[in-house]
């Protein structure tokens, strides 16, 4: 290992800052019933508080042997019916939950000094909400999924930039395009927990906890 790279590694390590921000309270008998309203809310909070891509997430799954995986991607939703996302069935997440349907999803905003976890059962929407979902977005997105072969071995750069310039022509030729591996997910959540930071290391911790057709909701200890 070169000693001035971890010299200033450390450093770096060392003088990070955390929450270099006003934090704001958060008093959890004022929680609504439902985790997703308090999900909502929070979320638009961190948006207008200027947080950098608010609706970025870590997804964490298990492969075929159990071993855990994660990656960050896009929140596509959040409703009654849980957290939405989507890929390719045949990207690596895509395998993982079609062999374990089941997941975790991770959200922090410093701005805010907030995270949120979930975690619960994945199912998929129908072709109808997948179509849907992809023509709602950009054209570089619908590019991006026409390209396809996420998770894939890639020969070389040049082999992406040719296929993603015939994709982006694509894309704009025909706007209505199908990717039919592309899938909408839903995670529909047996534990959401709000962390709110606090600068006396207070923190505030609330789980929802899904019992039957109600919510359970306790305090955790920081």
């Amino acid at each position: 290992m070169d000693a001035m790279n971890d010299a200033r590694f450390h450093e770096a390590l060392r003088s990070s800052r955390v929450w270099d921000t006003e934090l704001p309270a958060f008093d959890p008998a004022t929680a609504p019933a439902e985790p997703v309203d308090l999900f909502r809310d929070w979320f638009v909070e961190a948006a207008e508080a200027g947080a950098v891509e608010p609706q970025t997430m870590s997804l964490a799954t298990v492969d075929e042997e159990g071993r855990p995986d994660v990656r960050t991607i896009m929140l596509h939703g959040a409703d009654e019916r849980g957290w939405h996302f989507a890929s390719h069935s045949t990207s690596a997440k895509g395998r993982q939950l079609a062999a374990r349907p089941e997941a975790a999803l991770g959200f922090y905003w410093p701005k805010r000094g907030r995270q949120v976890r979930v975690r619960g059962r994945v199912t998929t929407g129908t072709p109808e909400e997948a179509y849907a979902d992809l023509h709602a977005r950009t054209t570089g997105a619908l590019a991006s999924a026409l390209v396809g072969r996420q998770s894939e071995v890639l020969p070389s750069l040049e082999t992406l930039a040719e296929a993603s310039a015939a994709a982006w022509e694509r894309a704009h030729a025909e706007p209505e395009a199908e990717s039919k591996t592309w899938t909408l997910y839903v995670l529909e959540p047996s534990a959401v927990e709000f962390f709110q930071g606090d600068e006396e290391r207070r923190h505030v911790r609330l789980r929802y906890r899904r019992q039957g057709e109600v919510w359970a909701r306790e305090l955790l200890w920081p």
